[in-house]
């Protein structure tokens, strides 16, 4: 099984369990060391995987790290793992500690479901402050896939990824901004699109009367966009009729386009899809009562809603 497909179903079963996951150790073995054996490393050898890492930190000894991907003897890769409720903001620091200690080129910190990739882009062997990528395995695309794909045993290629990592680091901080400036523009972001329609001074009061009308306007004019690739995807001929054959790739898609639409109005995670023989509805947390839509899929894997 090709890892995309292994990762999608690992994907989903993370959904399924996450709820009855309760401490740290749960997650160590329930999700995190699955997701790196999904990635070929031979989790039960030490040599290669090795749990507790001893990161000396300064005059505190035998501080561990919980988890090392070793080459050749030498920790390349240092894991740091959280309960899968942990928020992981408030965690870095510690893996700051121990990756200056060691030889590791790259550091993850993670809850089980959220991956926080990191390395030393701004100042050698101290690790950044912000992640060059990061991960949500309950809303995996193309992209992350990838990008996942490149941290596989047989394909590990430092100088690749570090290559990489800065351009990744600064897209993710862009995306996050816009982000936020959809939900609650911020005044100099109000004062940009005021500039050239709007000649007189930009007083207080203009700005805050300006703020939802900009949210607005960006909000419906990404709606718009997604809403006429989804209908481009559909063919222009309307709908074909449903079957009861369905491919995990229609389905895949289908739900990776309902969560980049919903992604500012609701909690994706929450998020989840059931197929029957007709068809497929996504749904909020499994719940068939919480419909969100319906997809019917044809034997060409498009999909009609």
């Amino acid at each position: 099984m090709e890892l995309t497909e292994s990762l999608k179903q690992f994907s989903n079963r993370v959904q399924e369990i996450k709820n009855s996951i309760q401490t740290e150790e749960a997650t160590k073995m329930s999700l995190i060391v699955p997701f790196f054996q999904l990635l070929g490393y031979d989790v039960f050898n030490p040599a290669e995987f090795c749990p507790e890492f001893t990161a000396d930190v300064g005059i505190k000894k035998g501080e561990k790290v919980d988890y090392a991907i070793l080459i050749e003897d030498k920790p390349i890769i240092l894991i740091e793992a959280k309960p899968v409720n942990s928020k992981l903001e408030k965690h870095s620091s510690q893996l700051f500690r121990y990756y200056v200690t060691t030889a590791a080129k790259f550091a993850i910190l993670t809850n089980g479901i959220i991956y926080k990739f990191y390395t030393d882009l701004e100042e050698p062997n101290k690790m950044d402050k912000n992640p060059f990528m990061e991960i949500n395995l309950l809303n995996l695309n193309d992209s992350s896939i990838n990008q996942i794909m490149k941290f596989q045993k047989n394909a590990l290629d430092i100088s690749d990824i570090l290559d990489t990592a800065s351009i990744m680091k600064y897209s993710m901080l862009f995306q996050k901004n816009i982000e936020q400036q959809l939900i609650q523009p911020s005044d100099d972001f109000v004062k940009f699109f005021l500039q050239p329609i709007y000649k007189e001074q930009k007083k207080q009061n203009i700005i805050e009367k300006s703020r939802p009308n900009l949210k607005k306007a960006l909000n419906d004019y990404i709606n718009e966009t997604v809403n006429n690739k989804i209908k481009l995807a559909l063919g222009s001929n309307g709908f074909s009729s449903p079957t009861a054959t369905l491919t995990t790739d229609s389905e895949w898609e289908a739900l990776s386009i309902i969560k980049e639409i919903l992604k500012n109005t609701i909690d994706v995670n929450k998020i989840t899809y059931k197929h029957t023989e007709s068809y497929t509805a996504i749904l909020i947390q499994n719940n068939t009562r919480k419909w969100i839509c319906r997809f019917f899929f044809s034997s060409k894997d498009n999909f009609n809603t």
